[in-house]
């Protein structure tokens, strides 16, 4: 069995995309019709533009949700998902390519995901880190006890066995990366991002993604989607909405999905998208597991 697996946030490079449009008739509509969708040359700014242009949260996840999707919808009939994930962003990539949303629904749903998630990062100052070579059940109890504290810090992504990303306040996060190389953290690194994404300070962008999704059609798609705020694997369009609107404040158990989709039969995983950071994962996840990129 084949899984596809897409990838999120901070995949974006200069230049994404622009071979796809050069190489494939298709992918080249896909491209056109995103320019018209949104009202404005994505593509140029994925073609052309710079690493600061590609960085804003609502420019960066079209870019990376075009680039994912057109990179699995290029392949016709040679794109046969047993079952898909993505991570965070890539989850909306995974349910349009699974045929959950329709391309045009998916890159609406995108774009107001971005533009919800950009006002709260602009609202208030947060930030996230990856801390590295510590048990999760560690970090879970430091940002705890650092919330209780009064600065808001959670652990938001689990993506690999000795890899969290902890999300929240600026104090909360930097308090709680003391801590925790205090505790016996190889590294606590504070990401270049805009915002705490999974975290409560994306409420209000949770809020503003629910009154999208709910105008939204939602089909059941053509595999299980494997979710982050589970890491089980849906088809039910209610469920699968329900998730999505809850992901924005809840982590991405990215590890845990890998691992249920290879106890569900998953031998062969291909990433679609820019960069290979999945890939990455996957190896710290199960190295026995053949992964590739779609490319």
């Amino acid at each position: 069995m084949t899984a596809y697996l897409f990838p999120g946030q901070g995949a974006q490079f200069p230049g994404m995309g622009k071979d796809l449009y050069e190489g494939s008739a298709l992918a080249k509509e896909y491209f056109d019709k995103a320019d018209e969708i949104l009202g404005f040359g994505i593509t140029k700014l994925m073609f052309e533009g710079t690493d600061e242009d590609l960085r804003q949260t609502k420019v960066t996840q079209p870019c990376v949700f075009l680039h994912s999707v057109i990179s699995a919808l290029a392949k016709g009939d040679e794109f046969k998902p047993d079952m898909v994930a993505g991570h965070s962003l890539g989850e909306l990539s995974a349910l349009t390519a699974a045929g959950a949303l329709s391309f045009e629904d998916g890159l609406r749903l995108v774009a107001a995901r971005a533009a919800a998630m950009q006002k709260c990062c602009e609202s208030q100052v947060s930030t996230m880190a990856a801390i590295v070579g510590l048990e999760d059940s560690v970090i879970e109890r430091v940002c705890a006890d650092v919330t209780a504290g009064g600065d808001i810090v959670v652990a938001a992504n689990y993506n690999c066995p000795g890899q969290v990303v902890i999300s929240g306040t600026e104090p909360g996060v930097d308090k709680a990366s003391e801590l925790l190389t205090a505790a016996g953290a190889k590294r606590a690194i504070k990401l270049q991002v805009s915002g705490a994404f999974h975290s409560p300070l994306m409420e209000p962008a949770k809020v503003e993604l629910a009154e999208a999704i709910a105008a939204t059609t939602f089909n059941t798609p053509v595999c299980p989607v494997y979710q982050n705020v589970d890491a089980l694997p849906h088809t039910n369009p209610d469920e699968i909405k329900a998730n999505l609107i809850a992901q924005l404040t809840s982590s991405v158990r990215w590890t845990k999905s890998v691992q249920n989709m290879i106890a569900d039969g998953a031998q062969e995983f291909v990433e679609c998208g820019p960069g290979n950071v999945l890939q990455g994962l996957m190896r710290k996840i199960d190295r026995g597991v053949k992964c590739c990129h779609i490319a």
